[in-house]
């Protein structure tokens, strides 16, 4: 059914993977796998720094609550984009499309910040190891997980906003998975120029700002590193940062291609195999690369199953 007006039709249609034919019910199989991996390996992440002392520190607070970030924005993408694949539920409503992007936005834009704050806590750790506990003190830690949370709220909604106060009139079909900033724009009436230049400067100043911190922080860690007269401790030193910057390159890679390219470039093959991998590969590799291959984590990990095994005895 076609629809030319734009109060006629309050709703979209996802085409993402239907290219794919019979591959879909493969796909299904795949993503969820890698979903429930990823749900059960972030719940279980925050539970474990919950329930041991060992873990109650700046840097595993944030890591916690990186997980949950995490979880959330896979919670508004995935279970959706699975339903289409094995069900066929590609419909969803203009609101649901416009809460779906302001969620999976503002937990995007959250976790660049949460990334930002943990790179700042690696620098104190470093840089200043005797001043660690009085610098990240509890009532810091917790202004800075405030901001980061607000400061994506912001942005999610500014973008959200900066889409939805256009009239769709040309085609409700959405060349993605879900509804992403970039594909939903494509579909909007008339002159889009101010809408593309406002998300451009939202992204901008999300991943520059963000990315800033990271790279003052990690500035001053390698000059501290490099101070280091051993080459034991400066291999210590450097791999408590190895696996946040491994995510950050991932995380930022990934955000840096989608939305800081020119609009000419999209291109909907390569788009989903991008979405694919910031909405289902990094958020597993939270868990996998920063937390599971830490050893204060394995410690406690090892200790939960020690003491379930001894409560059953």
């Amino acid at each position: 059914m076609e629809h030319t007006n734009a109060t006629s039709w309050r709703g979209f249609v996802f085409l993402g993977f239907s290219s794919f034919g019979e591959l879909q019910l493969l796909l299904f199989v795949l993503f969820l796998f890698l979903y429930l991996i990823t749900l059960t390996s972030n719940v279980f992440i925050i539970v474990v720094i919950r329930l041991d002392s060992h873990l109650h520190t700046p840097m595993y607070l944030f890591l916690s609550f990186l997980s949950f970030s995490e979880t959330c924005y896979t919670l508004g993408i995935i279970p959706r984009m699975l339903s289409s694949l094995v069900m066929g539920i590609k419909a969803i409503s203009y609101v649901g499309c416009a809460a779906q992007m302001f969620f999976s936005a503002s937990w995007a834009c959250t976790n660049c910040f949460l990334l930002a704050v943990m790179g700042f806590d690696r620098y104190v750790a470093i840089c200043a190891p005797l001043h660690y506990a009085s610098h990240m003190n509890p009532t810091l830690c917790v202004q800075l997980l405030g901001t980061s949370f607000l400061s994506g709220y912001i942005f999610g909604l500014g973008m959200t906003l900066v889409i939805f106060h256009l009239p769709f009139c040309s085609s409700h079909e959405i060349q993605h998975f879900f509804c992403d900033t970039p594909p939903v724009l494509s579909l909007a009436c008339g002159d889009t120029g101010l809408s593309e230049l406002g998300i451009l400067i939202l992204s901008l100043l999300v991943l520059l700002v963000s990315f800033s911190f990271i790279t003052v922080s990690y500035t001053y860690i390698v000059a501290a590193i490099l101070r280091i007269p051993s080459a034991e401790g400066r291999k210590k030193a450097f791999s408590t940062c190895a696996s946040h910057l491994t995510v950050v390159i991932v995380h930022y890679g990934c955000a840096s291609f989608m939305y800081l390219r020119p609009k000419a470039t999209y291109s909907l093959e390569r788009d989903q195999l991008i979405a694919v991998t910031y909405t289902v590969v990094t958020p597993l590799l939270n868990p996998v690369v920063y937390s599971l291959r830490n050893r204060a984590v394995q410690k406690a990990l090892r200790n939960a199953f020690q003491g379930r095994l001894l409560g059953k005895r």
